[in-house]
């Protein structure tokens, strides 16, 4: 699966208002300084987050952005979707189906493409900014794992390098 540093970013700052949920709300510098995410960029990605209704803006001097719903209702597959578009890197369900139903040689491939885009979706719908919030890494494996021989691979990220990273 590949995912935008603006996804990632977004992710960050939406898992960082978690952790502070119903503590008011948190002003983007605050934010950017705790994830140690660029502040302008960050104001963008909040504003598409508030336009989508998962965040609102609270004006004056304890102003600042929080999450308009708890963190237990907040599905990473909406932030991903919202930020990234389709969760899968092989196209939409629907998509796939067609391929398989139109192309017999190379069905099995397409069903496999299926089954990947599925699973992806399953765990991404299934876990919420609740999870994550304040999960140990361990924690969220177990949650995930059903063997422990499971063997994780890293995550791709595209796009601009955090601070100070080349």
């Amino acid at each position: 699966m590949k995912i935008s540093q603006k996804g990632l970013y977004a992710l960050q700052a939406m898992m960082m208002l978690a952790r502070h949920y119903n503590q008011g709300a948190i002003r983007i510098r605050d934010i950017a300084y705790e994830e140690e995410l660029p502040e302008k960029f960050l104001e963008l990605i909040l504003l598409e987050l508030k336009n989508a209704r998962m965040v609102e803006s609270v004006r004056g001097a304890k102003g600042g952005y929080q999450l308009r719903r708890p963190p237990a209702e907040i599905w990473l597959s909406e932030i991903i979707r919202l930020i990234d578009g389709p969760l899968a890197p092989f196209g939409d369900a629907e998509q796939l189906r067609n391929l398989i139903d139109r192309d017999a040689q190379h069905r099995a491939l397409y069903q496999v493409f299926l089954e990947v885009r599925n699973a992806a979706a399953k765990i991404l719908e299934g876990t919420s900014l609740a999870d994550i919030a304040n999960a140990s890494p361990a924690a969220r494996q177990k949650r995930h794992s059903k063997k422990s021989s499971e063997v994780v691979l890293p995550m791709l990220v595209h796009g601009a390098t955090r601070r100070g990273d080349k």
